[in-house]
């Protein structure tokens, strides 16, 4: 089982292995038998031992020759040499030749063949000799030829003991081998039994995964064939070696046209294919892959037909043994991206309703407060005259309609700024107790509905908090305003509490709990929807839009807090608010330093020229009560004319206007005869830097007045132009301002003096309709003529300067300066800087 575990070309291997090694002990172990089985050849074995029996023939006739030659003195004795010879070269044969080499191993055999091999080679110089000598030599011959037979018999004998016992020892070996032999035959046949079987298992393995390798590639063909998505299988130089059938239906190609073609001669776009064709010749030199591997990516691709169309593919990469292939997928997307156009555009348009519907109710809530701060307005001035008691009942009724009025007003405006995204929280330092003492101060309501109205501190009191004073405000009047009117006789109660989440932030709580005449579950859950009122006949009495807690559900979403109800018809409600806060010290309190009081200089004739209707109003008002004599003129052009028939003291002249701006008209003036043609003429802007202060003297004019204009500014300029200005008014120092307030409050205040303080809230009023009508037309600045921004801009400009908003102010001349300068992406960015100055500048004016 193991076995079958290891990968199939181990096993290939150890089979083979196991074969040779097998056949290589076989073939070792033959050659030994055969080794053996010559050792033990027979004829081998007969001619060494008819040697040493030739032998001992052939010493026995060499004792006998001697003896004859010995008896018969006249035999001849080459019989006898013939004889020796024979005998002496038979015994070094035996001594000399390979096939005895074994038998000279013998000690006994050696020992034996050495002496008789002495004995020969003592009588070879008698043999070479003469006749004489050797005859004369015979009888010590004889004796010593006596032994040779002896020595030559035991040499035999020795020899045939030897082969014997060679013989057995040969046997046994051979015997053992053939043991050894069979035994390593019957493992490699047990071997190859094992790997026979082994094989026949491999091959039903394989066979079996062949089969497995053949459906699962059937299936796969199946499901490339039935694939929606077109699958295309490349090499690295692009050309096709795959093209199922979505493929074909998608691109138009038949497979076999397809394949062996290159992929950028059919499906990429003319446009594409040098970018396709250095990003395959990329890949293949630097290996560098920006597409492979990468998801989904959106392209276009090219039809048979020539026909562009989107499609999505996603490229992946597979390693064969003829190289790198590249398998797309791609899918036609041209539904999609025709659905996905069709949402989008349903979105742009629902998204462009939305902010129709937006401008529509700021439009419409703007177009409405407008008239409603006249009607306001002239309602006070009516109510400082004199009127009869029933006139001036009259005069109430109206203006508690128009405020109530406004107030829905305005917050149709918060709810259409929250859900525009343009609702922006000013956190700022403020004193809770305070805020909530004054909200419950000003609840008339609750003495007369015979309510007790009171709040206080649970656990250690933290008065100042850092927090939108502003928003949480119209949260807590309008939860405990409808906590006072939905409660008669009976009690609401605030509770605030601070818990410390972290060092840095806390949370602020606040309940406000009432004994009024509750809500059913259904009105409960729907209470913080818009114009939700309830049903009952007492909610009706006391009235209201339902707006109220809407906007106050959505100020503090806005605040990342959490708002609550919890409420029993009849018993009563608690509406839990939630907010996160950050607790602080109270700040260091500010001596406040009155303005020098500055006598008012009478008698000037001035000519105001300025097309702002807010800055013609304010410097009128100040100018008359001074006891000033005023003309106005809208334009350039109408003060050239009036400047021609007219002798003025001073002309205050604006800079921007229509028909003719200022510095055109201070050049006609001075160029003319006119009656006015010497008289000073002092510039009046709210954008002059040194260069343009520099330009307007050039022009003709004698000083310029920077906005905002300040009364005592005014009797300065009148004095050191006309000379009417008294000893006793010295120039002013600005007043200090709050640091990181967006508005200059003493410009404010000294309009306030001079002005009256409705006349002043009327003023605001005007310059915030004005300004919030600018951001309207400014929600897509790069939609506008820049000149017409730069003058729009610079219109609003004078007013901010001279009610002192100086970071309204600031933002507004850097739009002024950008569209002048044909910059349109520092307008775009300066149109946003412009909306949160604002933004500060609002809540703070408020």
């Amino acid at each position: 089982m193991l076995f079958k575990r290891l990968p199939l070309r181990i096993q290939y291997l150890a089979m083979v292995s196991l074969v040779v090694l097998g056949m290589g002990v076989s073939i070792y172990l033959s050659l030994n038998v055969v080794r053996d089985l010559n050792l033990l050849d027979a004829a081998q074995s007969d001619n060494v031992q008819w040697s040493l029996s030739q032998a001992e023939v052939e010493a026995l006739r060499y004792q006998q020759a001697v003896s004859k030659s010995l008896d018969q003195p006249e035999t001849d004795l080459d019989d006898l040499r013939r004889a020796f010879d024979i005998f002496y070269s038979r015994i070094n044969t035996i001594k000399t030749a390979s096939i005895y080499e074994r038998l000279r191993q013998d000690e006994e055999l050696a020992q034996n063949l050495a002496l008789v091999r002495a004995l020969l080679d003592e009588t070879i110089p008698l043999m070479d000799g003469s006749d004489t000598s050797l005859r004369w030599a015979l009888p010590g011959l004889e004796a010593d030829v006596g032994e040779l037979p002896v020595l030559v018999r035991a040499m035999s004998t020795r020899g045939l003991k030897y082969f014997a016992e060679w013989a057995d020892q040969q046997r046994e070996t051979v015997s053992q081998t053939l043991v050894h032999l069979g035994a390593a035959v019957g493992v490699l046949m047990l071997t190859l039994i094992f790997l026979a079987l082994n094989l026949g298992s491999l091959n039903r393995a394989n066979v079996r995964r062949r089969r497995q390798v053949k459906e699962a590639s059937q299936r796969m063909e199946v499901v490339i064939d039935t694939a929606l998505d077109a699958v295309i299988v490349s090499d690295t130089y692009g050309q096709v070696l795959e093209f199922n059938s979505a493929a074909e239906q998608i691109f138009g190609y038949k497979a076999k046209f397809a394949i062996g073609r290159s992929l950028e001669q059919l499906i990429i776009p003319d446009k594409y294919r040098e970018a396709h064709v250095a990003g395959m010749k990329r890949m293949r030199d630097k290996g560098e892959k920006r597409v492979v591997g990468k998801g989904r990516i959106r392209l276009e691709g090219k039809r048979a037909n020539g026909e562009i169309f989107p499609l999505e593919f996603a490229v992946q990469t597979a390693e064969t043994r003829n190289g790198q292939l590249f398998v797309s997928f791609l899918r036609d997307i041209t539904n999609l991206v025709e659905a996905e156009n069709e949402l989008v555009s349903a979105r742009d348009q629902a998204l462009a309703n939305e902010r129709a519907k937006t401008d529509f109710l700021a439009t419409m809530s703007h177009e409405i407060r407008t008239p409603l701060n006249g009607l306001l307005g002239n309602l006070t001035l009516l109510g400082d005259t004199p009127l009869k008691e029933r006139q001036k009942l009259y005069v109430q009724n109206m203006n508690t309609s128009s405020e109530l009025l406004l107030r829905h007003v305005t917050d149709v405006l918060d709810i259409t700024k929250y859900d525009a995204g343009k609702l922006q929280l000013h956190m700022k330092t403020m004193n809770l107790s305070k805020l909530l003492q004054d909200i419950v101060d000003n609840q008339g309501g609750a003495a007369a509905n015979g309510t007790e109205l009171s709040w206080n501190w649970e656990g250690t009191p933290q008065e100042w908090i850092v927090s939108d004073a502003d928003r949480l405000q119209h949260v807590l009047m309008n939860i405990i305003g409808n906590a006072v009117k939905f409660t008669h006789d009976g009690s609401v109660t605030v509770t605030a509490k601070l818990t410390d989440n972290s060092p840095e932030l806390s949370e602020l709580q606040i309940y406000v709990v009432d004994t009024g005449i509750g809500m059913d579950e259904d009105l409960r859950s729907r209470i913080f929807e818009d114009f939700t009122t309830g049903d009952s006949s007492y909610d009706r009495a006391v009235g209201g839009t339902g707006l109220g807690l809407g906007i106050a559900k959505r100020f503090v979403d806005a605040m990342k807090g959490e708002i609550h109800v919890d409420s029993e018809q009849d018993k009563g409600s608690r509406f839990i608010i939630r907010l996160p806060v950050q607790a602080v010290e109270p700040p260091e309190e500010i001596e406040e330093v009155e303005s020098p009081q500055v006598e008012i200089v009478t008698g000037a004739r001035i000519l105001l020229v300025e097309d702002n209707a807010i800055n013609r109003f304010v410097a009128r008002e100040m100018l008359t009560a001074g006891g000033h004599k005023m003309d106005e003129a809208h334009d350039g052009r109408r003060a050239v004319e009036m400047a021609q028939e007219t002798r003025y003291d001073l002309i205050l002249m604006d800079i921007s206007m229509p028909v003719m701006d200022g510095r055109t008209a201070t050049r006609a003036i001075r160029a003319s005869a006119g009656k006015s043609s010497n008289t000073p003429i002092v510039a009046l802007t709210a954008n002059a830097m040194e260069s343009e202060q520099k330009a307007f003297i050039q022009d003709g004019m004698n000083d310029v007045l920077i906005k905002p204009l300040s009364r005592d500014t005014m009797l300065r300029i009148i004095s050191e132009q006309v000379g009417q200005l008294p000893s006793d008014i010295a120039p002013e120092d600005p007043d200090p301002i709050a640091e990181g307030s967006p508005i200059d409050m003493s410009y404010i205040d000294d309009l306030r003096k001079d002005l009256g303080a409705e006349a002043v809230n009327e003023l605001l009023v005007w310059f915030g309709n004005e300004a919030q009508s600018l951001l309207d037309w400014l929600s897509d600045p790069s939609a506008l003529p820049l000149d017409e921004i730069g003058q729009r801009t610079h219109a609003i400009a004078g007013s901010a300067a001279m009610l002192g908003t100086q970071e309204f102010h600031a933002a507004l001349l850097e739009v002024e300066n950008a569209a002048k300068a044909g910059d349109a992406p520092s307008v775009n960015e300066g149109c946003i800087d412009l909306r949160e100055a604002w933004e500060r500048t609002q809540s703070a004016l408020t």
